[in-house]
């Protein structure tokens, strides 16, 4: 862990100018890290951020201990430049910590409800994809509801096209073949979502909530909760628009993902 303080004039702090990864780690050993990796050099690159040497950055999870947690890692392009405009060479901050974690395994079971954000994501290609710092349409869209019992929210476009959860990526299967939304214009790639891939035919959508509304099986996931299917979609106003039933059929995505970071994969069969 590293607690250091974070300067007052640390570009992260100030404008966002940063990336950060959030990895699941077991027993020192971090799942999906050279995707993790990947992700943070094409936002380094994208963002013009010198990284870390690779040595600090492979040492990290390590130093994690026995169990179950998460390491959150940020990068900032460091101190310096005045305003908005960047030092010419930046000196990159690095921090990180170890979280203890525990899984909502329930939800791979049982299935989550899920509602539409009023919130709409702005276009900036530029940034789409990248895990970077400035999360506000993110904070804003989580800030809509207060309902325990709705366990994610449904982002779109401005052109009401899907495009992510809040935290998590969308996949829904429709006549027989797996879609996820188009993010080439914004939201987050993420790392599992990336694994499955390269492993099975998901075909990129740009398509609004008639996608949903069509599909006879739908997940929301990332590489720290895994798979949880969804159950129900509400809108804005809390009106159900969808319900599925979950049943063995949601195992087949669990059955790739779930390997991938140490989960159960037979979540039905242990009910």
């Amino acid at each position: 862990m590293t607690d250091d303080a974070v300067p007052f004039d640390d570009r992260g702090f100030a404008y966002g100018d940063g990336l950060f990864e959030t990895v699941l780690v077991r027993d020192g050993q971090p799942l999906l890290w050279d995707a993790h990796l990947r992700r943070l050099a094409r936002g380094a690159e994208r963002l013009e951020i010198p990284l870390p040497d690779t040595q600090t950055l492979a040492s990290l999870p390590g130093q994690a201990g026995a169990g179950l947690c998460v390491l959150k890692l940020l990068v900032t392009r460091g101190s310096g430049g005045r305003g908005y405009a960047s030092p010419e060479s930046p000196v990159p901050r690095l921090r990180w910590r170890f979280m203890p974690f525990m899984p909502q395994s329930t939800y791979w079971r049982d299935g989550v409800r899920v509602r539409l954000c009023r919130l709409r994501l702005g276009h900036q290609p530029l940034l789409a994809g990248i895990k970077h710092l400035n999360r506000l349409e993110n904070v804003m869209a989580r800030r809509e509801w207060r309902d325990p019992d709705v366990a994610e929210g449904v982002l779109c476009d401005q052109h009401d096209n899907l495009v992510e959860a809040t935290s998590m990526n969308l996949v829904w299967r429709r006549h027989g073949i797996l879609e996820t939304p188009d993010l080439a214009a914004c939201g987050v790639e993420g790392t599992l979502l990336a694994a499955l891939r390269e492993r099975l035919s998901i075909r990129t959508r740009g398509v609004g909530i008639e996608a949903l509304m069509e599909a006879d099986a739908a997940w929301v996931i990332n590489s720290v909760q895994g798979v949880w299917p969804l159950k129900q979609l509400d809108d804005a106003d809390g009106t159900c628009l969808n319900r599925w039933p979950v049943h063995t059929a949601h195992w087949y995505l669990q059955q790739h993902a779930h390997p991938l970071l140490g989960y159960p994969h037979d979540v039905f069969d242990e009910a």
